[in-house]
């Protein structure tokens, strides 16, 4: 199915100025298609072959996790925002145009990128002697890559909580400009047309919190307890990586819902 996406995006999609919309969702179906291939590393991982494929997810297979869940968390946002100027076409900004789309993308993906390398060099000097029995990758942190990983994990904590208020934001002020319109002009093609799009919205939505938010709200206690958490929430904590995962089967009906040509081929 990513592949079918990625397929349309660079073959078939019209060669004509893009929408900045259309450019985000070019960027969401890359970083799908990148954790489709970090996916076999994860399944190895889980299958629990030995130690250095444990490691070898742990300083590969995990940062390519994390790169594409914050940047579709990203792209999410930026869709929700951009699509407000349907709903108020007098407030366009520069922020809601194609080169914005193309600069803000491209600086999401250099906000992740960049750190990364910095991130595999602290896991290779790793101590080899700690991975024996490891079934998590926090055992196997030092004490540089643990200041690292908490510094992360408290940068995209800040960044789920500012994209999930954007998005409850905007569907709510979507929903309330639907209703103005209503009431002015029931039945009318612009009515129909803001339905629509807040139906768009209200996908959009649906997709993150059913991926995105289960997975936050067992982390929390998972990163406090770091060391002293129970089995069941270990269990629990894997249960929502599985369901963020989930994303990149659910991300094609955003592109269903938001792109005519998606739909028609």
């Amino acid at each position: 199915l990513n592949s079918y996406t990625l397929w349309f995006h660079l073959c078939r999609a019209q060669k004509k100025a893009p929408k900045s919309w259309m450019i985000y969702l070019k960027n969401l179906t890359a970083a799908d298609f990148l954790l489709c291939l970090g996916l076999p590393l994860r399944i190895a991982d889980y299958a629990g072959t030995s130690d250095n494929v444990h490691l070898f997810y742990c300083t590969y297979g995990a940062p390519i996790f994390y790169i594409n869940m914050y940047i579709s968390i990203l792209l999410m946002g930026y869709i929700a925002i951009n699509y407000m100027k349907i709903f108020h076409p007098l407030r366009t900004s520069f922020l809601m145009t194609a080169r914005a789309a193309r600069l803000l993308s491209g600086a999401t993906w250099v906000f992740f990128l960049v750190p990364t390398p910095a991130y595999i060099i602290l896991m290779l000097n790793t101590n080899k002697a700690s991975v024996s029995g490891a079934r998590t990758c926090d055992v196997l942190q030092s004490e540089s890559v643990k200041v690292f990983y908490k510094l992360f994990h408290a940068g995209v904590a800040i960044i789920f909580l500012s994209v999930l208020s954007s998005l409850v934001f905007c569907y709510c002020s979507a929903s309330r400009r639907v209703l103005q319109v209503q009431r002015r002009q029931l039945g009318s093609s612009n009515s129909k047309k803001l339905v629509k799009s807040r139906r768009n919205m209200l996908v959009l939505v649906s997709v993150f919190c059913i991926c995105f938010l289960p997975y936050h709200l067992v982390r929390l206690p998972y990163i406090l307890l770091q060391g002293q958490c129970s089995d069941v929430l270990y269990y629990l904590k894997e249960v929502t990586v599985l369901i963020s995962v989930f994303n990149i089967c659910l991300d094609p009906l955003i592109y269903v819902f938001l792109c005519k040509e998606f739909r028609v081929q």
